[in-house]
């Protein structure tokens, strides 16, 4: 038997066990299996961590260190802009919490992995539903992944290396678009925005398209809020140049926009985290990826597909992985992607969140949000010297930019206010966008009662006086 020794809360081995392992691998100590770490990197001192002896005290001393923290329960927060706050109903927690979904991994084996596999398979369908789109896959990272692996599936699909974006789009998606498609020789082209409403500039999109295009992409709602309503004109001109239509969602927004297979979508992307995941200070988020049902586009999607099938007297039905064209099978330099572990739980929680709201829920959802939004802009437009909505000839969901130039403050030290009163404010892109001027993305969801609103508008007023 190991003796209990040493520290409670790591594994520990006693002294005579670790003398033994170090005599087995013929060293002098345990710092010989490190010698390749060079010595100026090494820590030569022990950490400065408090001495706590129980458990007890353990606990005490970690609530005493949060109780700073503030989260969304303890103060209004306007913050979006990625990452977005939604009511997720208890029993979404309850589901995921379940064993058999909380320690499950990729489902490799199906004889023993039927209900994980029949859960994504679920989530698939209700993403297909909601997309408008035949295919969807078991999630992606997140919406920067998702929309970066699209560039590189329209290039392997068509062969060509030119990849046309918004000019307004979030800087994290740009930034992952470019790590992603440099190594391959593709390039990211930006198209200009209508400068009174702040939609696709069609002009320089028609100079902008030509015959190397892969896929024009869009995005609706943009990183601004706002709704693009060109996209069938859009959808035509990628598809005159023989390029794919890409489009990227809030998934909550399509419970009263139409889904982007309505208007020619062959590919969408976007962020399934709205869908019953919560905010875990940014992460894990979760990746929607869904296409066409043609082969050339199956074929070469990224991640993990779950098929469904029948027994041979077709008395049961079964779900595995189909079409399995990852590198960790035997696809290896030919795969599609390396993505690898994801975030399957969090593709359950979608599912379930989905299947609590059903269809009509959804709807009513979108039209709380979108009611939100009209107000908040309503209430903004009282407030003199603040432009809100920046783009005020183009309808918003679910956030909106304010533009605080013409009161002479900044829009960091605002923020600051704002917190002072305990208020997040929205998120600062003044460097992110630095031709908007003072300006902030404000976000407004179900959560947000007209009285927060009023208070944020209130507090603003009183800053800004």
């Amino acid at each position: 038997m190991i003796p209990m020794y040493g520290h409670p809360y790591i594994p520990n081995s006693s002294k005579k066990i670790t003398e033994m392992m170090i005599q087995k691998m013929n060293i002098s100590s345990i710092d010989d299996l490190f010698a390749d770490i060079p010595q100026e990197c090494i820590l030569k001192r022990p950490l400065n961590i408090p001495h706590i002896e129980s458990e007890i005290e353990l606990i005490k001393y970690f609530k005493s260190v949060l109780s700073s923290n503030l989260c969304f329960h303890d103060m209004c927060i306007f913050l979006g802009a990625g990452c977005w706050p939604h009511y997720i109903p208890p029993i979404v927690k309850s589901i995921v919490s379940r064993a058999e979904f909380l320690t499950a991994y990729t489902p490799y084996q199906p004889e023993i992995a039927q209900g994980i596999l029949q859960a994504l398979f679920e989530y698939q369908s209700i993403l297909c539903e909601l997309t408008g789109m035949e295919v969807a896959n078991a999630s992606m990272y997140d919406w920067p992944t998702a929309l970066a692996e699209a560039a590189l599936m329209s290039y392997r699909v068509t062969n060509k290396k030119t990849f046309i974006i918004p000019y307004i789009i979030h800087p994290d998606r740009k930034s992952v678009l470019k790590t992603y498609t440099e190594p391959h020789g593709i390039r990211c082209v930006e198209v200009a925005y209508d400068k009174e409403r702040g939609v696709l500039d069609l002009d320089d999109l028609k100079s902008k398209l030509n015959d190397d295009v892969s896929a024009v992409y869009v995005e609706l709602p943009s990183y601004f809020g706002f709704i693009d309503d060109q996209v069938y004109d859009v959808s035509d001109m990628a598809h005159s140049k023989n390029a794919l239509f890409i489009v990227g969602v809030d998934p909550i927004s399509l419970g009263i926009l139409k889904a982007p297979g309505d208007y020619g979508a062959d590919i969408v992307v976007g962020e399934a985290q709205p869908l019953g995941n919560p905010l875990n200070f940014g992460g894990p988020l979760i990746g929607i990826f869904a296409c066409r049902d043609e082969p050339k586009l199956i074929r070469n999607m990224p991640g993990r597909l779950i098929g469904i099938t029948t027994t041979k007297n077709d008395s049961d039905r079964g779900f595995t992985l189909v079409l399995q064209t990852r590198e960790q099978h035997v696809r290896r330099e030919r795969a599609t992607s390396n993505i690898c572990t994801n975030e399957a739980l969090c593709a359950i929680a979608a599912v379930c969140y989905l299947s609590v709201l059903g269809g009509y829920g959804l709807k009513k959802l979108g039209e709380t949000i979108l009611y939100k939004t009209s107000y908040a802009i309503k209430k903004f437009n009282s407030l003199t010297n603040v432009k809100a909505p920046l783009f005020k000839n183009t309808p918003h969901f679910k956030e909106f930019v304010i533009n605080v130039d013409n009161t002479g403050k900044s829009i960091t030290w605002v923020h600051k206010q704002l917190l002072r009163k305990k208020v997040h404010g929205g998120k600062i892109i003044t460097n992110e966008y630095p031709e908007f001027g003072e300006s902030a993305i404000f976000c407004f969801t179900e959560l947000h009662s007209n009285d927060d609103i009023d208070l944020l508008v209130n507090l603003l007023e009183e800053i800004l006086r």
